[in-house]
This record gives structure tokens, C-alpha cells and sequence, in this order.
């Protein structure tokens, strides 16, 4: 499998050989069960649909109760779709689990970030304000300035960028580095931060 659903468990930090304090991320990757196989045929394309972390059977819609019974599995909460590594035999049911990552050193890792709620043009687009408290400022510090003229075009482009909403964003890190992987426990250890809060599902692909 070319990737596999993982939950963020946290931030720690852990020891190079070379004795430097490196901090990483502590995913959850899988148990994950094959739910649907697509194919050329019946789909148009060829990919394998997985799903990640149990769900209480009353708070699942019922056709997607029946799409998981015919996997013979739980229901789940998460659920992704991944290409096949070559010659690779799946079939529905299947678990796979974080040894898919075992001989791979690098992972690219996709979470949604924090929201950060409605903020202002300096946290969310870096603006410097007007910097002086003084000759005549008031109140002006941490605001937007001008947004365009005024008789011509007499409006405010789309696209300006204002005050909004700010978080909750896809995100993709591209290799970031497989510092360990506790098979027992379902574990990888990566190098670095990965986007999200805490118990939030992240993709990891090779």
C-alpha cells in the first residue's frame, strides 16, 4: 500500500546518535481494514479504499453499515483511498498495519491544521501595521490600511487579503523522516511537527 490513515498522538522528543535532543511527532498508524477494492471495470480507476478507528454502530448512517459489513468489519470513522505498491494482492477485509512503513525512512504526512477562529490581517497574513503610536495614530497598530481608491473601481476586489477566518487547512510535509517504528503498539515516531491537535487523523503515504 502506497499509504495508510494514522491518528497524532502527540509531541515528544528523542536522542540522535550523535546525542542531539531531536523533537517528533508519535503517529498512530492503523489497524487499518481494506473496505472496497476499485477497479478499471466497475470504478474507472484502480485503488484501494481503507478505514481507520472504531465507530459506534448507532451514530453510523446505514448504508455505510452495510458497506462495512461487507468487509465483515466494524464500523470506523475514518475512511481514505490509496494506490497498491506493485504486485501487491489485496482483498476486502484485509488489515494492514504500520509494518507497511517498515522498510521506508521518509513519509510525506497530510493533516488539517488549528483553527485559529476569526483573526485580524497581522496573524493571518503576516501585515506589519502601521508600526508608530505616535503623530496623530490612534488605534491603528494592528490595522489593515488602505483597501483600494475610491471613485474608481469603487469596490473592494475579491481576493483582498483581510481580516477572516484563519486554520483548519490541508496540509502536506513532505518527507519527513521515520525516526522509529514500535510495531507493537502501532506506533511511528517521526521527525518534526506534523499539522493538526492532538487526536486528529492525519494521511501518511510513502
Amino acid at each position: 500500500m502506497q499509504g495508510l490513515i494514522g491518528k497524532k498522538i502527540g509531541m515528544t522528543s528523542v536522542f540522535a546518535a550523535d546525542g542531539k535532543n531531536v523533537p517528533c511527532t508519535v503517529i498512530e498508524v492503523g489497524p487499518c481494514v481494506v473496505t472496497q477494492i476499485k477497479t478499471h471495470e466497475i470504478d474507472g480507476y484502480e485503488a484501494v479504499q481503507v478505514a481507520f478507528d472504531d465507530k459506534k454502530e448507532k451514530n453510523t448512517p446505514k448504508p455505510m453499515l452495510g458497506h462495512f459489513k461487507k468487509a465483515n468489519t466494524t464500523p470506523k470513522r475514518e475512511v481514505a483511498e490509496f494506490q497498491k505498491d506493485n504486485g501487491e494482492v489485496l482483498k476486502l477485509g484485509d488489515v494492514l498495519t504500520v509494518d507497511n512503513f517498515s522498510s521506508d525512512r521518509w513519509v510525506d504526512v497530510t493533516g488539517v491544521t488549528k483553527g485559529k477562529g476569526f483573526q485580524g490581517v497581522i496573524k493571518r497574513h503576516g501585515f506589519a501595521g502601521v508600526g508608530d503610536s505616535t503623530h496623530g495614530q490612534h488605534n491603528r497598530l494592528r490595522a489593515p490600511g488602505s483597501l483600494g481608491a475610491s471613485s474608481y473601481p469603487s469596490r473592494v476586489f475579491k481576493g483582498m487579503r483581510m481580516a477572516g477566518h484563519d486554520g483548519v487547512k490541508s496540509v502536506k510535509l513532505l518527507s519527513l523522516q521515520v525516526l522509529k517504528i514500535v510495531p507493537e503498539h502501532n506506533l511511528m515516531i517521526v521527525k518534526g511537527s506534523v499539522p493538526g491537535a492532538k487526536g486528529s487523523y492525519v494521511i501518511i503515504e510513502k
